[in-house]
């Protein structure tokens, strides 16, 4: 089952920012274009922040970061979307950060909060820049969403 939802696109200062990572740990694989981050993870661009026990950084040719996975029980993320509006917030076993295509995929009991509106399932993948949710469920698991009345008449609804 798929649900599409219309969401407003990040602050663009965001994608332009450096990326700054803490961590207890760190395994960097040079031959392999992949940092490992252990424990307390936390990774900030601009106003998004993604936190997790477990993270993984994908390099491109050059030093670019070219994906960001974080693993946990749950993993969060959050970003600040629009400057008057309260951060879209997120949490799933497995978020993976595509930096190039400015897209996050929840994986894994998944749940995406935008302005007390919630959207849950076993997929969420969230295109930050056109500002779009798709969602899909297991057999066991349906899409539920929950909305709030103010953000029905929202310019811009979750």
């Amino acid at each position: 089952m798929d649900s599409v939802v219309g969401l407003s696109t990040a602050l663009p200062e965001d994608a332009d920012q450096p990326i700054n990572i803490r961590a207890d740990t760190v395994e960097y694989d040079q031959t392999g274009n992949r940092i490992i981050y252990r424990g307390s993870v936390q990774v900030d661009q601009g106003t998004l922040r993604v936190t997790a026990e477990v993270m993984t950084i994908d390099l491109l040719d050059g030093n670019k970061v070219k994906r960001i996975t974080a693993e946990d029980t749950p993993a969060r993320y959050r970003q600040q979307i629009e400057v008057d509006k309260e951060p879209v917030r997120a949490e799933a076993l497995t978020i993976i950060y595509h930096t190039q295509e400015e897209r996050v995929d929840l994986k894994g009991a998944a749940n995406l909060e935008q302005e007390g509106s919630t959207l849950t399932g076993d997929l969420i993948v969230y295109d930050i820049v056109a500002g779009r949710v798709d969602a899909s469920a297991t057999e066991e698991a349906p899409v539920t969403m929950v909305l709030q009345p103010s953000a029905m008449e929202s310019t811009s609804p979750m």
